[in-house]
């Protein structure tokens, strides 16, 4: 469903992501490859994974979006829920991710561009 609204224009259409729309972003770590030309940046260890599902009803006091935070713990090789301590702050809802989207409302809070291939 995401990747047909993407396909459809979202989120620079100005529509709302239909309900039942779910992402995943995978975060990691950037390090730099020494080995090629240009020394690029590539992903290193891996830092969290964020999930957004749409239900306007049951997320309407964040913008229709639920969110969920789960940190990687290198030390253990598992993951935890975000909390306050992580960079940014975590809270222990569903609306722990709302506070950073607000700034792109207008993208009905994603900030994520479809990539075209």
């Amino acid at each position: 469903m995401m990747i047909d609204a993407y396909k459809a224009g979202f989120p620079g259409n100005g529509k709302p992501f239909p309900d039942g729309a779910k992402m995943a972003k995978v975060h990691w770590n950037e390090k730099v490859n020494d080995h090629e030309p240009g020394a690029p940046t590539i992903p290193g260890s891996q830092h969290d994974v964020d999930f957004m599902l749409k239900d306007s009803k049951r997320f309407a006091d964040s913008g229709g979006w639920g969110y969920g935070v789960f940190e990687y713990d290198a030390a253990s090789a598992n993951f935890r829920l975000g909390n306050l301590t992580d960079k940014p702050p975590q809270g222990n809802d569903a609306k722990c991710g709302f506070a950073c989207h607000t700034i792109v409302k207008t993208r009905d809070y994603v900030f994520t561009d479809y990539g075209h291939r």
